[in-house]
């Protein structure tokens, strides 16, 4: 015999009900005392406190003064603040409310049995709430039946994708397991290929280094020698004191002259050194500040050109004297139109010429500098060292090839690993859920769940979204812990805490977001239908809190 659900045999009894809760209202009892408690009222004998607390005469039930601390003697009156009255409301679902609702004023019994005393007439509403009630039962029950087909194929999908990951995951390990060796047995042999590799480009620096310094030291003694000769003015192989205070450069104090002390400093305190003397111990303590004399300027010139340096005394023959030659006048031949043309044409060749001498001299310290890079810049490798990088350089690319896959691995087995250890419902019937966002405008904002992941925030004028909360945990009651979801460590508040989200799951046809409030500050609550939380036992409303509404 096949098992049937609750709200199909809340549809088969409810019928029933109408038929015999009639018959049962009429067996004797105090009022609001439910029929399967009315044995506990027995008329020929003392009434004793449901809490045992007590044993009243009989006739103190009801007498509208709270006799028993739980207040079991009073169940018709309002008498105790803690009791209950039932409502038998015959055609429809019994109700207990409180004992303070009795004689209020306002009908919360649909039979109206809880306002006997006339201070309002309530109409008998039961049959007609129990006939809504039923339509109401049968359309939930339609909706959780079509629901339930849907929660089956979810639950399908769930398993099937968990069964899949499961054997990935072992088809991944085992090729990480073969991946790892593979990257290890390449990672030896990259580092056997470097070693020569390392061994030839460091002699090849070091041999270019070596050779730097040559060249270096080369330009330096070239320098030097060139330093040496000009100033050896009297060309005697030697460069003696006169010849040093010609350089107005070496003028320590700075008062226009280069005195005997100020030269001997430079010369290592002799009168006259040699070639060699100069390149070693005085050229080292010159080289930064020396000048030649062609480009020294002394005050009152304007240019070298216009500097007349004197002659030194002693041996130095003075210098010959400069005969200027003075052009011939220049002479006027008749000539024709093409040879006027001509020498325009040259005049203007030689007066562009002049304009560009600047540029040309740019041009050629740029060659100069090209040459000086070049010869700073190594030279190539030689063809054993080439063939040691090119052999090293595969051997690196087989190596990273294989970490860059072995890294790919890893990436996906965690991956699954977390799917995996997340908690997708008892049978995995949330699965579907995952990876996909739900939204819902309401004035003023757009709000976005993204179940196992985040729940966002944004002006619905636009704007950046704000993380209202990060997927935590299941957070529904014990009996019931996937009815809710909590998403909390969301963006701080300001002056306020962490913002988080608690979001109420329920039946739906759809998945869908249906509500957004904020309860508390920065505390905020969403209402999220999905077929995935949908069970046989699910019903409209629970008939045993119905509101209490002022008629």
């Amino acid at each position: 015999m096949e098992i049937l659900d609750i709200t199909s045999l809340f549809l088969l009894l409810v019928p029933c009900l109408c038929q015999i809760l009639p018959a049962l209202a009429n067996i004797p009892r105090p009022r609001g005392v439910a029929i399967s408690k009315a044995g506990a009222y027995d008329p020929t004998k003392d009434f004793t406190c449901f809490d045992h607390s007590k044993v009243v005469p009989f006739e103190y039930v009801n007498d509208d003064y709270c006799d028993c601390p739980d207040g079991s003697d009073e169940p018709g009156t309002s008498a105790c603040p803690n009791g209950w009255f039932h409502c038998t409301n015959a055609g429809h679902i019994p109700l207990n409310i409180v004992s303070s609702r009795v004689n209020d004023g306002i009908c919360d019994c649909c039979d109206g049995s809880d306002e006997y005393e006339g201070i309002i007439t309530c109409s008998n509403t039961c049959k007609e709430l129990g006939k809504q009630a039923r339509e109401e039962a049968e359309k939930m029950k339609i909706l959780v039946d079509q629901a339930m087909k849907v929660k089956v194929d979810y639950i399908e999908q769930g398993k099937k994708a968990k069964e899949e990951k499961k054997a990935r995951l072992v088809q991944l390990e085992g090729d990480r397991d073969k991946m790892d060796a593979k990257r290890n047995d390449l990672e030896a042999r990259k580092n056997e290929a470097e070693a020569p590799e390392k061994e030839a480009k460091d002699r090849h620096q070091a041999a270019w280094e070596a050779e730097k310094a040559k060249r270096q030291s080369e330009k330096e003694q070239s320098k030097a020698e060139a330093a040496f000769n000009e100033m050896d003015l009297n060309k005697d192989n030697v460069v003696d004191l006169l010849e040093v205070v010609a350089h107005t450069e070496f003028d320590i104090d700075g008062n226009g002259v280069v005195s005997d002390d100020e030269a001997k400093e430079y010369m290592e305190e002799q009168d006259q050194v040699d070639l060699t003397t100069f390149v070693e111990k005085m050229w080292p303590s010159i080289k930064d500040i020396y000048r030649p004399l062609s480009e020294a300027k002394p005050p009152g010139t304007e240019s070298p050109e216009d500097q007349e340096v004197a002659p030194p005394a002693g041996d130095i023959p003075p210098p010959e004297d400069i005969k200027e030659e003075v052009p011939p006048p220049p002479t006027f031949d008749d000539e024709d139109d093409d040879e006027e043309d001509d020498e325009d044409d040259e005049y203007d060749d030689e007066h562009y010429s002049d304009e560009h001498d600047e540029f040309r001299e740019e041009a050629r310290g740029d060659d100069g500098k090209k040459e000086e890079a070049e010869e700073e810049k190594m030279p190539d490798y030689n063809e054993e060292t080439k063939l040691l990088i090119q052999v090293a350089d595969e051997a690196r690319n087989n190596f990273n090839e294989a970490d860059e896959e072995l890294k790919k691995l890893d990436k996906e087995i965690s991956d699954i690993k977390g799917f995996l250890e997340l908690d997708l419902g008892p049978n995995a019937e949330f699965y579907f859920l995952r990876e996909k966002c739900y939204e819902m405008t309401d004035r003023e904002y757009v709000y976005k769940l993204c179940p196992f992941d985040k729940a966002t925030q944004r002006q619905k004028s636009g704007g950046a979204e704000t993380t209202l909360g990060n997927w935590g945990h299941w957070s529904g009651p014990a009996d019931n812990v996937y009815s809710s979801m909590k998403y909390d460590r969301g963006q701080h508040c300001w002056n306020g805490p962490d913002r988080s989200v608690e979001v109420i799951l329920r039946c739906g046809l759809e998945n869908m977001l249906t509500g957004a409030s904020e309860p508390n500050r920065c505390e905020y609550q969403f209402i999220f239908t999905t077929p995935a939380v949908c069970s046989q036992s699910t019903m409209s409303d629970d008939a045993t809190h119905a509101p209490h509404v002022e008629l």
